[in-house]
């Protein structure tokens, strides 16, 4: 048994190590607050984008009624040959499996389109790194976003396929605080690839939020568009009943709200549903042509909210449960520590009656 004074360093350790997780702790649910108020500031917007072009696909035809062709290139399908496969995990750990989960859908993904060429991107580093490992990089990889941002034209110069599963982008530090302009880079580098046929379809894995206790894993295709307004799930992962009551005990310990963010109703959601005979001044291929990029832009930057703002409740759900474990561990110290001190009072006791014995 060890003695009292290591016991002793043990619990200091301990309650350091505690006052760091709840520091941890209150600082990822002040984090996943802004998260999701930036979330529902972004939404409205989404919304009335979403609708007008409901509005516009109801009042004309997308397909050219002379050539069959579609109006736009975004809305061509194309046998499955190369697809883009955008992972968003965490660029930091310490929170629970959010990361681990996100790669493992990503991997799933991957085996279930076997046989066929993936490029990849990856945003934040902990998938970077892990995909790294595995995967080949592109012979030259597409432009970061820095760069896509400095000219809107920039080209892909990757000619040469370096795997069949291979990265072709890599974007790390854009979570910290994200911007619409990164999106929209990324956005028009995606665009103009799928435009000349480099890949065929577009995905992206990542954690959508909704609440604190209402998440889900998803993978969600982007392009081709095939119903606007419509999440185009493929594979989707619920949370645990006992991971969603963790989340729970933890988001009312932080004073942090519960609401659904996903069921905020705004008055554009009556836009193009009302009887009522719209008319547009452009026609419709100019329409399609300003609007489809940016609600591709729309619907990755909408990803890169929802991950951060599942990031911060996963970090804060692991962090309360790293600060219980740690309360708990020190009452079972401060018990082995209780008991060590009187088996050593208990012990020179009895040396002091035997050696009075013996006189």
């Amino acid at each position: 048994m060890p003695n009292v004074l290591d016991i002793r360093r043990r619990i200091r350790s301990v309650i350091n190590t505690r006052q760091i997780t709840k520091a941890m702790k209150m600082v990822s649910a002040a984090k996943l607050r802004r998260a999701q108020e930036r979330a529902l500031a972004a939404r409205p917007y989404a919304h009335m984008l979403t609708n007008v072009l409901k509005s516009l696909v109801a009042r004309t035809d997308i397909f050219d009624p002379e050539t069959g062709e579609p109006k736009h290139p975004l809305l061509a399908q194309r046998e499955e040959k190369t697809i883009l496969l955008i992972v968003v995990t965490g660029d930091k750990g310490l929170a629970g499996a959010f990361n681990a989960n996100i790669i493992k859908a990503a991997m799933r993904f991957l085996e279930s389109k076997s046989g066929k060429n993936i490029d990849i991107e990856a945003v934040g580093r902990k998938g970077r790194d892990f995909l790294r490992r595995r995967y080949p990089a592109a012979k030259v990889q597409t432009p970061g976003l820095e760069e896509l941002e400095e000219s809107v034209e920039t080209e892909s110069k990757a000619t040469e396929r370096a795997g069949t599963i291979q990265i072709t982008g890599e974007h790390v530090g854009i979570l910290g605080k994200v911007e619409f302009a990164q999106a929209s880079a990324l956005a028009r580098n995606v665009i103009q690839r799928y435009c000349r046929q480099e890949i065929d379809s577009v995905y992206v894995v990542f954690n959508e939020f909704k609440s604190v206790i209402a998440q889900r894993l998803i993978v969600e295709q982007i392009l081709p568009i095939e119903q606007i307004g419509e999440q185009a799930v493929r594979l989707y992962e619920e949370l645990p009943e006992e991971e969603k009551k963790r989340a729970k005990e933890a988001a009312i310990s932080a004073g942090v709200g519960m609401r659904d963010t996903g069921t905020a109703r705004e008055p554009a959601s009556q836009f193009g549903t009302a009887q009522v005979d719209y008319i547009y001044e452009q026609a419709p291929e100019d329409l399609f042509r300003d609007l489809l990029p940016r609600y591709v832009s729309v619907q990755i930057f909408r990803s890169l909210l929802e991950s951060v703002a599942a990031e911060h409740a996963a970090r804060m759900t692991a962090m309360d449960s790293a600060t219980n474990n740690a309360t708990d561990m020190i009452d079972s110290l401060t018990l082995a520590m209780n008991r060590a001190r009187q088996a050593k009072i208990t012990k020179e006791i009895i040396e002091i009656v035997s050696g009075a014995a013996a006189m």
